[in-house]
């Protein structure tokens, strides 16, 4: 079991269970389809990695455009912007 989820800390970051859930679902398919991780995954699985990317403020849930979204720091902004240019 990843020793993350046994304390609330990370459920407390995201603000409850199930959006910690839908975080984890969201960013697993962005990774699946070739985001880049955010953290050292040298020796973890893929959700240890994106626990990691939680604890560490890496990503957040955005949901202020009424959609949930990934949105990670930096890392997102940087690509985004390569892409329009």
């Amino acid at each position: 079991m990843i020793e993350a989820l046994k304390s609330d800390e990370v459920v407390r970051k995201v603000g409850g269970r199930f959006k910690l859930a839908v975080l984890v679902q969201k960013r697993m398919v962005d990774v699946a389809f070739g985001a880049p991780l955010l953290v050292d995954a040298a020796g973890k699985t893929i959700m240890e990695a994106i626990i990691d990317e939680v604890l560490d403020d890496k990503i957040s849930l955005d949901m202020s455009s009424g959609l949930v979204e990934v949105s990670a720091e930096g890392e997102m902004a940087e690509s985004e912007t390569a892409e329009d240019e």
